[in-house]
């Protein structure tokens, strides 16, 4: 269930339409290429991690979305619409690229104040978001008060002013320390259980395994992967542990399974246990532990990402220079 901290308007099932889809999307800076060819949709009603190294093209990639930047070719959609032609923008989509959105002379609730009244939006709401983010006690301190963590959480207010279906959020977890991080976890997990559509960047993987339902990865401006975050996680190692080691990783390789060895425990590249438990049987070799070990988040985005010396960074020139788009 739900905490009642996160009620919120129920959405009703439409016909099928990606929240967020790009086609073709490239953005170049002259001779750079930030984002090249990029396609993908956002399933409605899940949580979606956008994975990358840094300079990977993430930023430009969101800019684009909500334009904010132009795509040199390509085109992006919400709700199946560029983000200019949406008739509310700010009750269909909620998004927060940046910490230092409020004015450190500002207080925190007169900052939600201008936000709401700049997109006609009910000043009831105001109250409403500091409450559901937890920074009711706060709204009257000045923002340059906040800690990194409030401020996050501020910008986080400032997206669901408008009880929007399709959040953007940009690194949300920077700053936040482990009970907050955890509460955005949860409170992200809500959002989807309701019907909304969360895309999320994100540097913390392990806490992008434990909340997101799919994955858009990106390296160098390029789609590297797209699809669940449970196929992205398939598979693994086995962990093998015998007195006999060296027979056993023979019989192994035998069988025609890739092996590394640490002393008495062989690291066996193998789906199943099983697998290794019959070619150890069959050796006659004693097993003192047969194990599986899944592949990581953090495994998956680096062995996705790897690849030559970056040299200069396409995509991290693109990042940087998105900023002044």
């Amino acid at each position: 269930m739900v905490p009642p901290i996160f009620r919120i308007t129920t959405l009703v099932p439409c016909a099928a339409v990606a929240a967020i889809e790009t086609a073709g999307l490239t953005k170049r800076y002259g001779p750079v290429t930030a984002v090249h060819d990029l396609t993908f949709a956002v399933r409605e009603g899940a949580v979606t991690g956008f994975l990358g190294p840094n300079g990977a093209g993430k930023t430009t990639t969101l800019r684009m979305i909500l334009a904010l930047a132009r795509p040199t070719a390509g085109s992006a959609t919400v709700k199946g619409r560029p983000y200019a032609q949406l008739d509310q923008p700010a009750r269909t989509v909620g998004a927060n690229l940046e910490v230092a959105g409020a004015h450190p002379g500002r207080k925190g609730r007169d900052h939600l104040r201008a936000l709401a009244a700049m997109a006609s939006l009910p000043m009831s709401r105001v109250d409403e978001v500091l409450r559901i983010v937890e920074l009711d006690g706060a709204g009257d301190r000045r923002a340059g008060k906040y800690s990194l963590g409030m401020r996050q959480r501020l910008g986080l207010a400032a997206t669901l002013l408008g009880d929007p279906e399709v959040l953007v959020l940009d690194e949300p977890a920077n700053g936040l320390d482990p009970q907050g991080i955890r509460w955005l976890r949860d409170f992200l997990r809500g959002l989807a259980a309701e019907g909304r559509t969360v895309l999320v960047s994100s540097h913390v993987l392990a806490e992008v395994a434990q909340t997101v339902d799919d994955v858009v990865v990106i390296h160098r401006g390029r789609l590297v992967d797209h699809g669940p975050v449970s196929r992205l996680t398939a598979g693994g190692h086995v962990i093998a542990r015998s007195p006999r080691a060296a027979e056993l990783r023979a019989a192994l390789e035998r069988a025609g399974l890739g092996v590394t060895a640490d002393g008495d425990t062989l690291v066996v590249e193998a789906d199943e246990a099983a697998r290794v438990g019959d070619v150890a049987f069959e050796a006659g070799v004693p097993l003192h532990e047969l194990t599986t070990r899944a592949t990581s988040l953090e495994e998956a985005f680096l062995e996705l990402t790897r690849d030559e010396e970056r040299g200069e960074g396409e995509a991290a020139a693109g990042d940087e220079r998105s900023e002044f788009q």
